[in-house]
């Protein structure tokens, strides 16, 4: 084993932290700077990144977001590789559930109005999709918009399932727990632990309604298997069936 090798390992014993959040934190904080059809990016660092940069600043926080899952991946052995029927049949009934629920337009519909009353309309903004249709936006460029859709598609089936699933159940649902929460085995939760296992989610996800109910079902199996992989399985089955129902039926503010 090299020095370099070494090294990191070492770091990443002794940092436990780093596994779960470091990819997460790289893709949160460049997926700040996204533009949306409404504003451009960037704007709290004094920015505007047009909406037409998105290709580009999409492709770079892929990028930067695996090497971040490759520097921490030895930390990953904490959770032997295996995936279960459940954990695919999981998510492939949480696609069309994700979808339904999204078409409801629940949010718009009924939330919107009563946030409004008490001046927290804004919330339904949070987590704004960049809704980037890249047959349109790239019209005269179709090699480019299939190669974007492709990293879009490896970002939305292989690397956020991957990263939110660490973040969220590998380490916050075990660092409400208890204080050494590296100790915590998967699986082992508090009324706060399942709280926070579908509120923080909501937060990032416009959808509501959908992201309630899907995640907290992703906790149902979580209890049920007490398998990490099987929740990202399912994350990245329903993340599959939701980017082709999107390409399929023009729905690109759902991605």
């Amino acid at each position: 084993m090299s020095k370099r090798t070494n090294w990191r390992t070492t770091l990443l014993e002794r940092q436990r932290w780093l596994v779960f959040l470091l990819p997460f934190l790289v893709f949160m904080l460049i997926g700040a700077l996204e533009p949306t059809p409404d504003e451009p990016g960037g704007k709290a660092l004094g920015l505007a990144i047009p909406y037409a940069f998105y290709p580009w600043l999409y492709t770079i926080k892929i990028a930067l977001t695996l090497a971040a899952v490759v520097f921490v991946l030895p930390g990953y052995r904490e959770f032997p590789l295996r995936v279960t029927l459940l954990g695919i049949l999981v998510g492939a009934v949480g696609g069309p559930l994700w979808i339904v629920l999204c078409n409801l337009n629940f949010e718009h519909a009924y939330l919107l109005p009563l946030l409004q009353k008490v001046g927290l309309g804004w919330f339904i903004g949070l987590g704004a999709r960049a809704a980037f249709n890249p047959f349109e936006q790239l019209a005269d460029q179709p090699l480019g918009a299939w190669a974007f859709l492709a990293v879009r598609f490896l970002g939305l089936v292989a690397i956020m399932p991957l990263i939110e699933e660490l973040f969220l159940r590998g380490f916050l649902m075990r660092f409400v727990v208890e204080r050494d929460w590296w100790d915590v085995p998967f699986g082992k939760v508090n009324k706060l632990a399942i709280a926070l296992g579908t509120v923080v989610p909501m937060m990032s996800h416009p959808e509501l309604l959908a992201a309630a109910v899907w995640f907290s079902l992703i906790t149902w199996l979580m209890l049920r298997t007490r398998n990490l992989w099987d929740c990202v399985a399912a994350h990245a089955v329903t993340n599959l069936i939701l980017g082709l129902y999107v390409v399929w039926a023009g729905a690109w503010r759902l991605m």
